[in-house]
């Protein structure tokens, strides 16, 4: 009896739930990852390609064991359909489920296909969080809307420790069902964004996390928030793709020595759990403000102020050292996704969607639910959000997590002669200062497009009379 072993968003042999139960109940096991055309775009993204580099690094890697990945492309249960009938013997399907969004009507559509038409059992097991969407509950048993009280009672519940097995022949299946898709996954790679090939795989990801431990985690929690200092753990992008498991995460955090840094980086692991869980309880969010008060925000949405909002021309060094970041690496500090979202929404008044939508196409890292609930938290539209007139001031923000300069001048190459203190505010240098430090205002680097006082009694107006409308 041949059962299959379906591979989606937890690209790694070690430590992953439906895997380890997959051998533990099957004589051979068939590897698959399936790629659905309505989820990949003509025009490859970062975000898509970076997934697609590390879905190829690992099936080069599986078959350097031995192990080959068999790659479906067209819908779904066609594709599983035709493998039935390649497959006569296969009788049992194993795979990590996905708790929200497209992947769990995909997967829960999956599971009746399975089991009515193709007669075959399905093993869905979560494993992408630590705790499942509904495993965190109040005494009443319904879900926490509050991140606070949903801390105190999820840091109290026993986490899962990492699963181990031995990969042995079982798995080494060299069946090749699919020979034609063989040099598919190259076709949805973008050769553009050359940073997503940097640093990927199960090995690597280890390491990252070892350093993070060895070199940053005692001093994370007053040293995060700098973007200058390479202080973050940098593992998001490995969680989102699974080539890491949360649970290896956890353990190792978990030994290490006693920290206020610790303390604080296990809260933010919890921060996933609770945003995967709100996303759960609100299905619709990716599309619609959860607070009722503020889902008629007078938007603005000025196209020419979006346009430099994401090319980094704002005339505000941090917002535009931050956007630039993130279209050359793919990547962005959590502090500096904080200010842009709040400056894009709050300052320029532009849909939290139009924000949410471009790190969707750009981050190496995007994961809906963290993504979608950290710009609906920036936006105040959100459960738990910022209230809606604390906005942050861009410039205060600068002198206060890059006092020197030194993320700005690496982003934002104009300024690099400005001294440290007139750097935050180069719109309000004179003309004789100008021409010390290079720079032309308005020529090489823009005034700023807003006045931020201004537009900070704008956005309290219009979300205050967001709320009179509800």
């Amino acid at each position: 009896m041949v059962s299959v072993m379906w591979f989606r968003r937890d690209l790694r042999l070690e430590d992953n739930i439906a895997l380890f139960n997959a051998l533990r109940h099957s004589n051979e096991i068939l590897c698959v990852f399936h790629i659905n055309p309505e989820q990949v775009t003509e025009k490859s993204t970062v975000n898509q390609s970076a997934f697609f580099a590390s879905v190829l690094y690992f099936k080069n890697k599986l078959k350097k064991q031995g192990i080959n990945l068999n790659i479906m492309y067209g819908d779904i249960n066609d594709c599983f359909a035709s493998l039935k009938q390649k497959l006569p013997d296969w009788h049992d399907i194993f795979f990590n489920f996905d708790e929200r969004g497209f992947g769990r009507n995909r997967d829960q559509k999956s599971v009746a296909f399975f089991e009515d038409k193709l007669k075959v059992k399905a093993h869905p097991y979560i494993d992408y969080n630590l705790h499942g969407a509904t495993e965190v509950k109040k005494d009443s048993g319904a879900g926490y809307k509050v991140f606070t009280p949903y801390f105190k009672r999820w840091i109290r519940q026993e986490k899962p420790a990492p699963v181990s097995y031995v990969i042995d022949k079982r798995i080494k299946s060299a069946r090749l069902l699919f020979p034609e898709n063989e040099q598919l996954l190259e076709t949805f790679i973008d050769d553009r964004f050359s940073f997503i090939k940097k640093d990927l795989g199960s090995e690597t990801a280890k390491k990252v996390l070892n350093r993070f431990i060895n070199e940053s985690l005692d001093q994370y929690d007053e040293e995060r928030d700098f973007p200058a200092n390479d202080s973050t753990s940098h593992l998001s992008r490995y969680l989102r793709t699974g080539e890491i498991s949360i649970r290896t995460v956890w353990r190792a955090i978990d030994q290490s020595p006693d920290s206020d840094g610790k303390s604080t980086f296990m809260k933010e692991l919890c921060w996933r759990d609770f945003y995967n869980m709100i996303y759960v309880m609100y299905p619709n969010q990716n599309v619609e403000s959860v607070n009722k008060d503020f889902r008629h925000v007078d938007w603005i949405n000025n196209e020419q102020q979006f346009e430099a909002w994401r090319t980094g021309q704002t005339g505000f060094p941090i917002v535009d050292a931050a956007m630039r970041q993130l279209n050359a690496t793919g990547w962005m500090h959590n502090r500096l996704r904080m200010i842009v979202a709040s400056f894009l929404t709050k300052d320029l008044l532009i849909d939290w969607r139009w924000g949410e939508a471009y790190f969707h196409n750009k981050l190496l890292d995007y994961d809906a639910a963290s993504n979608i609930g950290g710009w609906q938290w920036a936006a105040s539209t959100g459960t738990d959000s910022v209230p809606y007139f604390r906005i942050f001031n861009p410039t205060l923000q600068s002198k206060k997590f890059d006092s020197n300069g030194l993320f700005i001048k690496k982003y934002v190459p104009e300024l690099k002669n400005v001294d440290n203190k007139m750097i935050h505010e180069p719109g309000k240098l004179s003309e004789s200062e100008q021409t010390r430090f290079n720079v032309r205002i308005g020529q090489n680097y823009p005034f700023p497009i807003v006045d931020h006082s201004y537009a900070r009694k704008r956005a309290i107006s219009i979300y205050e009379s967001s709320k009179d409308v509800n």
